[in-house]
């Protein structure tokens, strides 16, 4: 009886670490979900567009390493988030290694949806990302030399 309570404490202990692991990141993992089940569907229906033969078994074992693969690139980010992200303050760090990794994804879907309705539009949102970094302006010199700030103002009336 003794064993049994050693063995479930620790089994309960694990699985609480694993639950406080997996609690934040459950929504990139529905998001990959989400993001595979698309490109699944979409893909589909462009191969039919193409006048492909619809593999079901093709199908499902490529949706099915997409899910393993992302599960392991959360993981990773992550590890990342924890191991370089908490200690420097960059909170933000599994966000940013899974948007690069779920941007792939998004094109793809986009890519096979309008491939599916005939078009030949190509999207790529990473260059829709690189178009948006004119949002950060550096500093404009005033053409103050260093050391020459006024003081502010006194505002003890």
């Amino acid at each position: 009886m003794n064993e049994r309570n050693v063995i479930n404490g620790t089994l309960a202990s694990y699985l609480a670490w694993a639950a406080d692991f997996v609690s934040p990141i459950r929504w990139f993992l529905l998001a990959a979900l989400a993001l595979v089940l698309a490109d699944l569907k979409f893909g589909i229906d462009a191969a039919r567009h193409r006048g492909e033969v619809i593999r079901k078994s093709r199908a499902v074992r490529r949706s099915i390493n997409k899910v393993i693969d992302y599960i392991c690139w959360i993981l990773v980010a992550t590890s990342f988030g924890q191991a370089f992200g908490t200690p420097f303050g960059i909170p933000v760090l599994p966000a940013i290694v899974l948007l690069v990794v779920y941007g792939c994804e998004i094109n793809s879907c986009f890519n096979n949806y309008f491939e599916a309705h005939g078009s030949r539009l190509r999207i790529n949102i990473f260059k829709w990302f690189k178009s948006k970094s004119d949002i950060i302006v550096p500093d404009e010199p005033t053409g103050k030399q260093g050391g020459d700030e006024e003081p502010p103002p006194d505002t003890t009336n």
